[in-house]
């Protein structure tokens, strides 16, 4: 199996970069390809007016268009691939999202394998998710605000992170804008990730893409 992995930002991909071997082991192939930003559905499903932009949302439709006949090419030699979505929930409303996500899929003709993984309420609900993992990274991190965290809470989740890790917190950070802030965000993926247990993870949606991913390599 071959994973085309499609995320949001470079710390996603640092992040996952690390994870999937974890997950899929090493029979199999996987690709990480970051965007500048999420961005939104384009209307009526229109490929991007400017590709260059890299925004993963408004290229998604010219992006699974492709993939669909890339992936129809390796079936003649026996080998499959799938498109894996990894994006932020954000503020949207998941049920609504999914739909639309669908109705980009659904508009494609051959129809690529694809599944979407959605971080609720961003990627570093996936690093908090696995508290040891932080802690071991980061023994000086303040613990009581980690423990304050509600897996997959809509609680402005990076900000959480940061009030834990970050000298000075979330407020102080954010005086870097966010050039700053992405650095920081790649920072905690290179150096948690590393540490994280994939299999006891207390995050619903990470659970939900690492089940994906293992019951596509064939991993019970």
């Amino acid at each position: 199996m071959h994973f085309e992995i499609l995320v949001e930002d470079q710390s996603g991909k640092k992040a996952l970069d690390i994870l999937v071997p974890k997950i899929i082991g090493g029979e199999h192939t996987f690709n990480v390809h970051s965007y500048k930003g999420v961005g939104r559905i384009p209307k009526n499903m229109k490929d991007a007016a400017n590709a260059d932009k890299r925004i993963l949302l408004e290229n998604l439709p010219r992006l699974l268009k492709g993939y669909g006949k890339t992936f129809r090419s390796y079936s003649k030699d026996n080998y499959q691939g799938v498109v894996v979505v990894v994006c932020d929930l954000d503020g949207k409303c998941l049920k609504a999202f999914r739909q639309d996500l669908f109705g980009i899929l659904d508009a494609c003709n051959p129809k690529p394998e694809t599944y979407f993984c959605i971080a609720i309420e961003e990627g570093e609900a996936w690093l908090l998710g696995d508290l040891n993992a932080i802690t071991s990274a980061y023994p000086k991190a303040k613990t009581a605000i980690l423990n304050s965290y509600e897996n997959d809470k809509i609680c402005r989740t990076w900000e959480k992170l940061a009030d834990a890790l970050y000298p000075g917190g979330s407020s102080k950070l954010s005086e870097k804008g966010w050039q700053g802030i992405g650095a920081e965000k790649s920072k905690w993926a290179e150096t948690i990730t590393p540490k994280m247990d994939v299999m006891n993870n207390n995050s619903p949606s990470f659970c939900y893409f690492r089940g994906k991913l293992m019951k596509l390599a064939g991993i019970s």
